[in-house]
């Protein structure tokens, strides 16, 4: 389910988006989704949200939104360099002027002293701008990490502005 703060979070972000004529795509791995369904969730979104790309599984990213597989291999899928390219992908094949990308381990399994639980990497892609990339460690269980991330990537998006 998604908050009542990120659903008003979401609305905020579409009325931007709408007062500068900018369209959003989103390349999602740890949320599943759930930027777009916040945005969608929002009547009338489909005039800023052109289309989201679940990429959970390493051969998705590859497939769907283009990050080559070999960055997967040398890297991991939680990686910066690997979000640059998922945001990158993902506006490559939409129609969108913005792409937020997030991928990391939402536990509560999985992570490592490298790679802890909570870490999360994200990547923000505009035409014509450098592709913007970071990665933050979120407390909590596996529904507060991702409703972070979700939260942070519409800040990054707002940022961008």
């Amino acid at each position: 389910m998604i908050s009542p703060a990120l659903l008003d979070e979401a609305a905020a972000l579409l009325d931007a988006c709408r007062a500068r004529g900018v369209m959003l795509a989103t390349a999602e791995s740890c949320t599943g989704g759930l930027i777009a369904a916040a945005l969608t969730a929002i009547s009338g979104s489909s005039d800023v949200v052109d289309r989201g790309f679940v990429t959970y599984s390493n051969e998705s990213k590859t497939d769907l939104v283009g990050v080559p597989a070999m960055l997967i291999a040398r890297l991991g899928a939680v990686s910066e360099e690997v979000a640059r390219a998922m945001a990158e992908g993902a506006l490559v094949r939409s129609r969108a002027g913005i792409a937020v990308s997030v991928t990391g381990v939402a536990g509560p399994g999985g992570g490592s002293a490298e790679k802890p639980v909570g870490l999360v990497c994200f990547g923000l892609a505009q035409r014509d701008r450098d592709v913007a990339s970071e990665h933050l460690i979120f407390p909590g269980d596996r529904a507060a990490i991702r409703a972070a991330a979700v939260a942070h990537s519409f800040a990054m998006i707002r940022a961008r502005l």
